[in-house]
C-alpha cells in the first residue's frame, strides 16, 4: 500500500549545521572535514572516520555519545539508531515530525557524507567468502538511502569527488545548500546503492551457482562521457563495474584522444580475439573492423604475426583496432603506425615502441597489464525491448575440445593446427561466420550474412581481391583451411569452400543433413572435423 504524501513544500535553501561523516574512502576526509569545521557546521563521525579527524586536531562528537549507545559486534551496529535516522528522516516543516524529535532528543542532521564498504574490490580482488560477506555495508546503506530519500533537507555525498562541489555551494550560498543541488546528490546516492546492491546479488548468483536468479541486476561507475554513441545524434557514457579482467575496462591509455563508443566496442572484440592465443606458444595479432576480425595472423614475433593479419584485408585494416598477445617491440610498432590505425592494445608495450606510436599523436595506445582468460565465466548483457537478455559467456576453447574426424581422410598435422586456428577466430566473427585460415594466418574471413553460402563466398572474394593487390597468382584460400561457427545444413556451403581452395574443414556438426556434408567432404577428399561445440556471435 502507497503511503500519502502531506504535500509538503520543500525549502530551496538549508542551512548545514550538522554533518554526520561515516566513510570506508578516507580519501580527502580530514580537509573536507576542516573546511567544514570553518564553516562552523558540527561534526559527528563514527569508529575510524572519527579518530582520523580527531587526530587532525579537528572536534568532532563520536556517534555513540548522540545515540547512548556503544559501537557493537565490530562496528556491524553503530548508526542504526533512532538518534540517528530520526535526524536524517525528520520533515522539518512537519509539526508531527517536530514534536518528536523534541520527545525523543533527536536533533536534524544536515549533510551526511557515506562512502560504502568495498564490497566490488574485495569481490574482484579474490577475498574469501567470510571476508567478502563482512564487506557488506549495511549502515552504510541505510543512511545513504534515508538522508536521500528526505533530501528536501538533507544533503547525501557518496563520492570523495564531490567534496569540492559540496564546499563551494556552501561557500555561495553562506552555508546553505540549494534544493536542485540536493536533489542531484540524491539521484546520485540511490545510483550508488543500486549498483553495490548489483554487485552483491551477482556475486551470491554466482558463489551459489544460480544461473538465472530470480531478479538479475547489473551496475556500475561512469568512467567517461563519450562524444557521442554509434552515430552522432546518439549519446552514450562507458561504465565500469569493477572486474578486473585484462580489457579496455582496466587499460591504462598511454596516448591518443579520448576512446569513442566504437573504440572501446572493437578494442573490446580485438582484444578478447588475441586472448585466445597463448602468448607462451606464439606471437599473435588481430586486427578489427567494426567488430569483426579483417586479419589475424601468429608468428614467432609481433612484427611477423601482424605482417600475416595485414595481408589478409589491407583495404579494411586502414583505420582499424590492432591488438597483441605480447608486450607490444619496437619491430611491430614500426610496421603497425605505417597503416592508419585508431587503436592498438597490448598487454604492455617497450619504450622504444611507445616512442615509435609518439609520433602519432591521436592514435590510442593501452597496455592492459594481461590477457583475459578465454575460459573465465562471466555474462553478456544485451537489451530488447522491455528487457534485458543474459547469457553466460562463450568459455568454449578448441584445444578444450573432443575433436572428431568424421571423413575418411584425416587432416595433416599442419591443417589440425590450421583447423584449431582458424576455429578460434571463428568464436569471435559475427554470424554466420566462415573463416579460411593458411599457415597460421586469415587468408579469408566472412562475416555476419544471412547465408552460411554467402559468408563463404565472400570470404573467397576478399581473399581473391587481397591476392591481387599483393600480386599472387591465386588466392591464399587454394590450399587453406576452412571453419564454420555453426553446422553446414546443407552441402552448398561446404561446395562453396572447397571452390574457394580448401582442403580441411572445421565445423560443429549436428545437422540432420550432416551425412549429405560428409559424403560431399568425402568425394572431394577433403578431410573434415567436427567439434561438437557451435560459437554464434551476434
Amino acid at each position: 500500500m502507497a503511503v500519502a504524501s502531506k504535500k509538503i513544500p520543500a525549502p530551496d535553501l538549508v542551512p548545514v549545521r550538522r554533518a554526520l561523516l561515516s566513510v570506508s574512502d578516507k580519501t580527502g576526509l580530514v580537509e573536507f572535514a576542516k573546511a567544514l569545521q570553518e564553516l562552523g557546521v558540527t561534526l559527528i563521525s563514527t569508529g575510524g572516520s572519527a579518530k582520523a579527524i580527531a587526530a587532525a586536531g579537528i572536534t568532532v562528537t563520536d556517534v555513540s555519545d548522540v545515540t547512548g549507545f556503544p559501537e557493537i559486534m565490530d562496528g556491524r551496529v553503530k548508526t542504526l539508531h533512532p538518534a540517528v535516522h530520526g535526524g536524517l528522516l525528520a520533515v522539518r516543516d512537519d509539526p508531527e515530525h517536530v514534536e518528536a524529535m523534541h520527545a525523543h532528543g533527536i536533533e536534524g542532521i544536515d549533510l551526511v557524507v557515506v562512502n560504502l564498504y568495498p564490497f566490488e574490490e574485495v569481490r574482484f580482488s579474490g577475498g574469501d567468502y567470510p571476508s567478502i560477506v563482512e564487506n557488506i555495508d549495511i549502515g552504510g546503506p541505510a543512511m545513504v538511502r534515508a538522508s536521500a530519500k528526505n533530501h528536501a533537507y538533507v544533503a547525501i555525498v557518496t563520492d570523495p569527488g564531490d567534496y569540492a562541489a559540496v564546499l563551494n555551494a556552501l561557500e555561495m550560498n553562506t552555508g546553505s545548500l540549494s534544493l536542485d543541488f540536493r536533489k542531484k546528490l540524491a539521484a546520485k546516492a540511490f545510483a550508488r546503492t543500486a549498483a553495490y546492491d548489483a554487485a552483491i546479488s551477482g556475486w551470491f548468483a554466482e558463489a551459489l551457482d544460480i544461473e538465472q536468479p530470480a531478479w538479475r541486476a547489473f551496475g556500475g561507475k561512469l568512467e567517461a562521457v563519450m562524444r557521442y554513441g554509434e552515430n552522432p545524434h546518439q549519446s552514450a557514457g562507458f561504465y565500469i563495474n569493477g572486474d578486473k579482467r585484462p580489457g579496455v575496462a582496466t587499460a591504462r591509455q598511454l596516448q591518443g584522444k579520448q576512446l569513442s563508443y566504437n573504440n572501446i566496442n572493437d578494442t573490446d572484440a580485438a582484444f578478447e580475439l588475441v586472448g585466445e592465443f597463448d602468448p607462451e606458444a606464439s606471437a599473435a595479432v588481430a586486427i578489427i573492423k567494426h567488430a569483426n576480425p579483417c586479419g589475424v595472423g601468429e608468428a614467432a614475433t609481433l612484427k611477423e604475426a601482424y605482417a600475416k593479419a595485414l595481408a589478409c584485408d589491407p583495404v579494411s585494416a586502414f583505420g582499424g583496432i590492432v591488438a597483441t598477445n605480447r608486450t607490444l617491440d619496437a619491430e611491430a610498432a614500426e610496421d603497425i603506425v605505417k597503416t592508419f590505425t585508431e587503436v592498438i592494445i597490448a598487454p604492455d608495450a617497450t619504450q622504444e615502441a611507445q616512442a615509435i606510436i609518439a609520433a602519432k599523436k591521436n592514435l590510442r595506445l593501452l597496455v592492459t597489464g594481461g590477457l583475459p582468460d578465454p575460459r573465465t565465466p562471466g555474462h553478456v548483457v544485451k537489451s530488447v525491448a522491455g528487457g534485458l537478455l543474459v547469457q553466460s559467456r562463450d568459455i568454449a576453447v578448441v584445444d578444450g575440445l573432443e575433436l572428431k574426424v568424421v571423413t575418411k581422410r584425416a587432416p595433416t598435422e599442419q591443417e589440425l593446427a590450421d583447423l584449431k586456428f582458424a576455429f578460434r577466430v571463428a568464436k569471435h566473427v559475427k554470424s554466420n561466420a566462415i573463416v579460411y585460415v593458411r599457415d597460421g594466418a586469415t587468408v579469408g574471413v566472412g562475416a555476419g550474412q544471412m547465408s552460411r553460402v554467402d559468408s563463404s563466398r565472400i570470404a573467397a572474394r576478399k581473399a581473391l581481391d587481397a591476392a591481387e593487390a599483393a600480386g599472387h597468382s591465386e588466392p591464399l584460400t587454394k590450399g587453406s583451411v576452412v571453419a564454420s561457427d555453426a553446422f553446414f545444413p546443407f552441402a552448398d556451403g561446404l561446395i562453396s569452400a572447397i571452390e574457394a581452395g580448401a582442403t580441411a574443414v572445421i565445423q560443429p556438426g549436428g545437422s540432420m543433413r550432416d551425412d549429405e556434408v560428409i559424403a560431399a567432404a568425402d568425394a572431394h577428399g577433403i578431410a573434415m572435423v567436427f567439434t561438437g561445440v557451435r560459437h554464434f556471435r551476434h
